[in-house]
């Protein structure tokens, strides 16, 4: 048994970096006014907002400062950029398209909007996880007011066409929204030349803290805020500000910014090592999402003839942190809506692994799992009532 971590559950959340960290030390307790207040302290916490503010325009190459909006979480953004548009909209019509691997909060509020007399078009993918866009294109009817598609899916590591995609909603007059979670940090993104009108993006899944994340809303939008109070965040999302998570956010977004493509390249060569290990170890072991058009740090599997739970279980126990599915949603006993949507049986979606690489994560760690991990589904194959 090991008794150091190794940590392979980066999609879940991040550790946040020591010089992260750093920036936003003196925000808790020497400059720690509210942002709306008139006096010094308020002007200083004001003044730091909207510098990170700009930070967030360049790195997604925005046209101004107010498109960018400061909420706790991704699934507050997503929440608001789903209903927000849907009540602001819902004179023009009342028909919204997602796809069928989205984030549970995206689908968990298309299907809440269902209840209150929205119609909801889930599109489906193919095998490895990709969107057709034509498919889009003909679901989009006169009174669609919005499409949402997940850019980089937080289980599977596909990636999405959001650029086609924008080209068929700008034509067609119809918003469009991406859930970026998962990507942005680790690849280019531009609103702009990806014709996107709402986008969300999180701290803690690139090194910084949990509490903060964003949602870009291109200007003009309509949109209708989710939280009523003191006006804050341009009248969209009352709340007083959290400027030590904000000025982390801020940090991390800069250290992304500088070493995305470095990074990248590493987390993709060992993402690579990690996926012919597996397969070439493991007999009966297959890769679930897109082999080439993914995320540079995920690999997701399935195993026949065991359980998602007890590969997590043995892993654990040999210092190995790894996850079954979406981390929001690993609680439940339900094979996965996302592997299910992918074709896969019940019983094979129950047998899924998710292993997601970071900032720190070395060769060393991808050869220990590679040892482990061969061994444990050797064992759980043994004692599984599947095995024929």
């Amino acid at each position: 048994m090991k008794t150091t971590k190794t940590y392979l559950d980066y999609a879940a959340t991040t550790p946040v970096d020591p010089r992260v960290l750093k920036a936003m030390l003196p925000y808790f307790t020497e400059k720690f006014g509210n942002s709306v207040s008139l006096y010094d302290f308020g002007e200083e916490a004001k003044r730091t907002l909207e510098k990170n503010r700009l930070i967030m325009v360049k790195i997604l190459n925005a046209k101004n400062k107010d498109e960018i909006i400061f909420t706790s979480s991704a699934t507050e953004s997503n929440n608001l950029a789903i209903k927000g548009i849907a009540f602001a909209n819902q004179n023009k019509g009342k028909h919204i398209i997602i796809s069928s691997i989205e984030h549970s909060c995206v689908l968990n509020s298309a299907e809440w909007l269902e209840k209150q007399g929205f119609k909801i078009t889930k599109i489906k993918v193919n095998k490895y996880g990709v969107i057709d866009p034509k498919e889009i294109e003909k679901a989009i009817k006169k009174d669609t007011i919005l499409v949402s598609i997940i850019h980089g899916s937080n289980e599977i590591g596909t990636i999405e066409p959001i650029k086609k995609i924008g080209k068929i909603c700008e034509k067609k007059k119809v918003y469009f929204h991406t859930d970026a979670v998962q990507s942005f940090g680790k690849m280019p993104l531009d609103v702009q030349k990806m014709k996107i009108d709402l986008l969300t993006a999180s701290s803690h899944k690139i090194y910084g803290p949990k509490g903060a994340a964003l949602l870009y809303i291109k200007k003009g939008t309509k949109i209708e805020p989710l939280i009523h109070g003191g006006g804050h965040e341009f009248g969209l999302r009352a709340s007083t500000v959290n400027i030590p998570a904000i000025v982390g956010f801020g940090k991390t977004v800069e250290i992304c910014e500088k070493e995305m493509k470095k990074e990248s390249k590493r987390q993709s060569k060992l993402r690579d090592k990690l996926i012919k290990g597996v397969l070439e170890k493991i007999p009966d072991s297959h890769l679930n999402g897109h082999a080439k058009k993914r995320l540079p740090n995920n690999a997701n599997f399935w195993f026949a003839y065991v359980e998602g739970e007890a590969i997590i279980m043995n892993l654990d126990s040999y210092g190995i942190a790894a996850s079954t599915g979406s981390a929001c949603s690993s609680e439940k006993l339900e094979p996965s809506h996302i592997l299910l949507a992918c074709g896969l049986l019940p019983e094979q979606a129950h047998g899924s692994l998710r292993l997601t690489i970071g900032r720190w994560t070395k060769q060393q760690d991808i050869n220990y799992l590679l040892k482990i991990l061969p061994k444990t589904i050797k064992k759980l194959r043994k004692i599984s009532p599947y095995v024929q």
